[in-house]
């Protein structure tokens, strides 16, 4: 059995490893260690994604009026100083050149996703505000997961405050997402699901879950990392089956950035892996 062969294999990895496998709307079909915490990276920018449209949609913000581009943020450690950004660990100079001027929050949370830019996200959190973060795990029914702080914080890292997931949370939250674009759901309006979806689709990292897909196979996705921690998470659509969630989390010393420190590195490969395994498995999957 794929299940088998997979926990098998896993087993020998070193750090923890999670995974979630499933069809929308059914029980999963196998995993890992699914409820196990992990320092989200940036896979929770896909929670920021959803707090900013579930604003737009109650009209408290109009994501396409510009709003400042800033690089000082409130610390959510009360009472410590303002924080900012390092520019040599984003990945998006389109973002730092708006610094001092001003661009629409759905432009910031579009070069979030595709370009993973920890500036926008910072600067969509401080329009949406971390409780409204909050509210979206809870609405998509995930458990365990906590976003407390913005990225680079680390007066409030330093006090506890910090960002977890779970494999079994990361494929809730995008599993409500897909399903919402179907039908009315918790998250957001069919229209609105479907067009974070699109942003998700546009993802520009690929070296994870999207690489143990064969070229072309639609995936609505986010993954996350820093060293020691590599995450992939999304919905894979097949022309040939129904769609299904998969969530793979890794803490890990496989999780360095390669020879660069910031390329492709085992976790990848790791996750590409499971990803092309299930991919396999997708006509069996229950539900």
């Amino acid at each position: 059995m794929v299940w088998d062969e997979l926990d098998s294999r896993l087993d020998k990895v070193p750090g923890t490893v999670s995974a979630y496998v499933g069809r929308l709307g059914a029980p999963p079909a196998w995993t890992r260690r699914p409820d196990a915490t992990h320092y989200a990276a940036s896979t929770m920018k896909v929670g920021v994604l959803v707090a900013l449209h579930r604003a737009a949609e109650a009209g408290t913000i109009d994501p396409d009026a510009p709003v400042p581009v800033t690089n000082e943020f409130d610390s959510a450690q009360p009472g410590a100083p303002r924080f900012g950004c390092d520019r040599n660990y984003d990945n998006d100079d389109a973002v730092w050149e708006r610094v001092g001027a001003t661009a629409p929050p759905r432009w910031l949370a579009h070069r979030m996703i595709v370009r993973s830019s920890n500036l926008a996200t910072n600067n969509v959190i401080g329009h949406v505000g971390l409780p409204a973060l909050a509210q979206v795990w809870a609405l998509a029914g995930a458990r365990h997961s906590v976003t407390g702080r913005g990225i680079e914080d680390f007066a409030a890292r330093e006090a506890g405050i910090t960002n977890l997931v779970t494999a079994a949370d990361l494929a809730t939250l995008l599993g409500a997402l897909a399903l919402g674009a179907r039908r009315p759901g918790p998250l957001a309006s069919p229209t609105g699901c479907a067009a974070m979806l699109d942003v998700l689709f546009a993802q520009e990292h690929r070296e994870d879950l999207a690489a143990g897909l064969p070229e072309g196979t639609r995936i609505a996705h986010k993954n996350g990392w820093v060293r020691g921690v590599r995450h992939g998470a999304g919905v894979v659509f097949p022309d040939d089956a129904p769609p299904y969630a998969v969530a793979v989390c890794t803490t890990t010393d496989l999780a360095d950035g390669g020879p660069d420190g910031e390329g492709t590195d085992d976790a990848c490969e790791l996750i590409a892996d499971v990803s092309a395994r299930v991919w396999a498995a997708r006509h069996d999957l229950p539900g």
